[in-house]
């Protein structure tokens, strides 16, 4: 047995085996050293009371030309295959533009990292900027090397997650999500309405869902709703906090069902967790809006268009969360 097994590993190119023994070693690597960065930035930063999270000085926050006031933030967190904060694609472009001019009360936030602590890119670390960067910006065969940065990003799923490291994850992205909304438009004072949706695609969702814990407790107690775009989860964080938690799905997307079946909050045995109780008052409901796939052309921001029809798989990902009840006055469905 173990000799044949001696002579297909000597069939195989040597260079793959490797390339595959790197990528495991990597991967372990930065699971042992993901919540280090967390730690250290935990530590380095000042105490701010939850109660006092997000004030900010009104001079510092820049101006709006919007005539219409505003009282609603659409917050977007994207997939784990992002490089850094406000780091669109032409697709998630159109879809928060449009969104916005739907609901001229609502300004989009786009430029939350969710995959750091202290809402800082790839390119701003100073120890791997040029590894990320090189990567990010490499052509050809080399482009294959952006699953470094996912891998790197589903640790950070992973963290925010985490019963251990999560408070302290979650509650650093909450702080830089009340920080950019401030920066898009000032927030309005503690105690007037204020919603604020937060759209989370793929780890993006998981990230929104553990924001949302610590958003609730900020001064300025918002009415959240959390919007998951063929989004992975746990159970346990933000179901809660949020009024609503909507979650979209493509039939051909299996990615965003591998969560169902890793975190055991989401099974159906454990009747107690947030998720199943959410699941059970109305609170979460799941939404099939189309063949969508999980990224790409076809996935939920894609360009191409559907079956040889005029509609492209951004416009019917649009259409729907456009047609959510969360955007009446009372997060109720209209008649």
């Amino acid at each position: 047995m173990l000799r044949s097994l001696n002579r297909f590993l000597q069939r195989v190119e040597g260079g793959t085996v490797k390339l595959l023994l790197l990528g495991c070693g990597m991967l372990l690597l930065w699971g042992i050293f993901a919540p280090a960065g967390t730690l250290l930035w935990w530590l380095n930063l000042s105490r701010e009371p939850l109660e006092t999270m997000g004030k900010r000085d009104s001079k510092s926050a820049s101006k709006s030309s919007r005539q219409l006031p505003v009282n609603c933030y659409i917050v977007y967190f994207p997939g784990v295959g992002d490089y850094s904060a406000n780091q669109l694609t032409s697709g998630e472009e159109f879809f928060l533009n449009r969104l916005t001019q739907q609901y001229p009360n609502c300004v989009a936030v786009s430029d939350v990292f969710p995959y750091s602590a202290s809402n800082t890119s790839l390119g701003g670390q100073r120890l791997l900027a040029p590894m990320w960067t090189a990567i990010e910006q490499a052509d050809g065969w080399l482009e294959n090397a952006d699953v470094l940065i996912k891998i790197r990003n589903l640790w950070r799923f992973a963290i925010s997650a985490d019963d251990r490291y999560g408070q302290i994850y979650n509650r650093g992205i909450a702080m830089a999500v009340l920080d950019r909304m401030n920066a898009a438009h000032p927030i309005p004072a503690p105690g007037q309405p204020l919603k604020v949706v937060l759209i989370g695609t793929s780890g993006g969702a998981q990230v929104a869902l553990g924001a949302a814990e610590y958003l609730a407790r900020s001064q300025y107690q918002p009415q959240l709703f959390v919007v998951s775009v063929g989004g992975d989860f746990e159970g346990n964080l933000g179901f809660n906090a949020a009024k609503q938690v909507k979650h979209l799905q493509g039939k051909n997307d299996w990615v965003e069902d591998l969560s169902r079946w890793v975190f055991p909050s989401r099974w159906g045995i454990t009747v107690g967790s947030p998720f199943n109780q959410a699941k059970r008052e109305g609170r979460y409901q799941v939404q099939t809006i189309g063949p969508h796939e999980h990224d790409g052309d076809r996935g939920y921001f894609g360009l191409a268009r559907i079956d040889n029809s005029q509609t492209t798989y951004v416009e019917r990902t649009l259409q729907q969360v456009s047609q959510l009840p969360i955007w009446s006055p009372t997060g109720k469905k209209q008649r």
